[in-house]
């Protein structure tokens, strides 16, 4: 399985360790990823992967949602 969002999409990035004397090692930054179940149209539930600042913008939309 990818390590991707499957909200965003969102997924690895690549980059260099950089040293004092400029010598250059590759390195991955891997999304933080959760996993949530939720609860499709037709009552199941279905384990999705999600990262954790797609589920914090979710919550905070939800919540504006219940104030409005």
């Amino acid at each position: 399985m990818a390590r991707r969002c499957q909200v965003t999409g969102k997924g690895p990035l690549v980059g260099y360790n950089v040293s004092h004397a400029h010598n250059k090692t590759k390195k991955r930054q891997l999304p933080n990823l959760r996993t949530v179940r939720i609860t499709l149209e037709d009552g199941t539930r279905k384990k999705i992967k999600v990262a954790a600042s797609t589920l914090r913008t979710m919550r905070k939309k939800a919540a504006e949602a219940e104030i409005a």
